[in-house]
């Protein structure tokens, strides 16, 4: 995937800047880099994906939307898969429902419940540094077909080892992108997408 124009994603930074100023659900110091901090880094997901499962499931379940990231910006750019956004503060969902309305998206169903009450399986799990690693694997283990993919920053080894520890994690289903690598920009650096696998990961 190139580095997406802003253009295309100039509605959805106007309806975010809107419900912000109701409910907030983005740094207010951060308002004026929702494309590069917010959009951009949801859609690391989306490049990822590109590179290692191009022919990748269609449902994904984002745990921890918030305001909708990552699964707005995902589901913009992949208009043939499901995403279930799922956020246990029912503003933040409201936030999230309201931007997708006013998108357009049909492909989008956001739900105020915790992760994990929810019924049923995807083929992936999203979500964007909603707590550590080891907290997060109990809340969605056995409920995706192929594997976590985690935005994560900071000292992602220690988390990783104490993931592969607590819940018995092959290294071989685990691994780590360096999104700088695509976007090439300051703010990306130590920003990793994390996918631990349900089983061995592919190779490119």
């Amino acid at each position: 995937m190139l580095i997406p124009s802003e253009n295309k994603f100039a509605r959805a930074v106007e309806l975010w800047r809107e419900w912000n100023s109701r409910i907030n659900v983005i740094s207010r110091k951060d308002e004026d880099n929702i494309f590069a901090h917010h959009i951009l880094h949801s859609l690391a997901i989306a490049q990822y994906l590109e590179l290692y499962y191009p022919s990748s499931g269609t449902t994904f379940l984002d745990v921890g939307t918030g305001g909708g990231f990552p699964g707005i910006p995902l589901a913009m750019v992949m208009p043939e898969a499901k995403f279930t956004l799922c956020d246990s503060i029912g503003k933040k969902v409201r936030v999230a429902q309201a931007v997708a309305d006013g998108l357009g998206l049909k492909n989008v169903e956001c739900v105020n419940a915790r992760v994990e009450s929810l019924p049923g399986q995807w083929d992936w799990i999203v979500s964007r540094a909603v707590t550590s690693l080891e907290n997060f694997y109990p809340w969605v283990k056995g409920r995706f077909r192929n594997s976590i993919l985690y935005l994560k920053g900071g000292d992602i080894e220690t988390e990783i080892a104490a993931l592969q520890k607590k819940y018995h994690v092959p290294s071989e289903n685990i691994r780590t992108w360096d999104i700088n690598s695509w976007l090439n920009d300051e703010y990306f650096a130590e920003k990793f997408v994390i996918e631990v696998g349900k089983n061995y990961l592919c190779t490119p």
